[in-house]
């Protein structure tokens, strides 16, 4: 895994993880939007662009605080609830998949990526949430009304992978494309030639004529 350049390239890629983490403030989207988040690409870019310790506790320390306060400050509940497991351990997920990608591969395999990743979120917490939830038969075609049309009286979770896959791609594609701008000005400025500099009050002397 290529870790981050240099201090700007980590100030860049912290800043926008921070922003995102704001987007998740209930009422950011509309409610229309439902699972309209940035949380996959976070997790997502973090592993493709942040190397060692940074790929793994700067995202889940993002989103874990960002819970926390939503949890106190919003849903008026326990700051950290047993509800929150599956969703982390997709999290995790999420990073490891996103260090398996190169920083170098092209824009759009890393926005592939990212949406494939919030794709796989949506399955694996979709089916916890089929298996705890007594309205669907534990049956393929109980299964298959979990993914797709859901219960009566709320939105299909068709809705819900829909949105999951244009934010999971949306936000990747961002992330991937400021990184890779940052990229090409670095490698544009080091290809630039360093003039050499002469000595204060020092005259440079000529080269001596050889004697006829």
């Amino acid at each position: 895994m290529v870790p981050l350049k240099n201090k700007w390239d980590k100030v860049l890629g912290v800043s926008l993880m921070l922003v995102f983490a704001i987007t998740r403030w209930p009422g950011f989207f509309p409610q229309e939007w439902g699972s309209f988040s940035a949380a996959y690409a976070i997790c997502f870019c973090a592993g493709v662009y942040f190397s060692k310790a940074l790929a793994w506790w700067v995202p889940l320390l993002t989103l874990f605080l960002s819970d926390v306060a939503l949890n106190i400050f919003y849903y008026h509940e326990p700051p950290v609830t047993v509800y929150m497991l599956p969703n982390y351990a997709m999290y995790v997920a999420l990073v490891w998949f996103g260090r398996q990608h190169s920083r170098n591969k092209s824009w759009w395999r890393l926005v592939f990526g990212g949406a494939a990743g919030a794709f796989l979120f949506f399955v694996v917490t979709n089916t916890i949430a089929w298996l705890q939830n007594d309205h669907y038969p534990k049956t393929l075609a109980g299964w298959l009304a979990a993914m797709t049309t859901g219960i009566p009286g709320w939105p299909p979770p068709w809705m819900f992978l829909r949105n999951s896959l244009l934010s999971g791609g949306l936000f990747t594609a961002l992330f991937a494309a400021a990184m890779k701008l940052t990229a090409t000005s670095e490698s544009e400025l080091d290809k630039e030639p360093v003039k050499a500099s002469e000595p204060d009050g020092e005259e440079v002397p000529e080269p001596e004529k050889a004697d006829a």
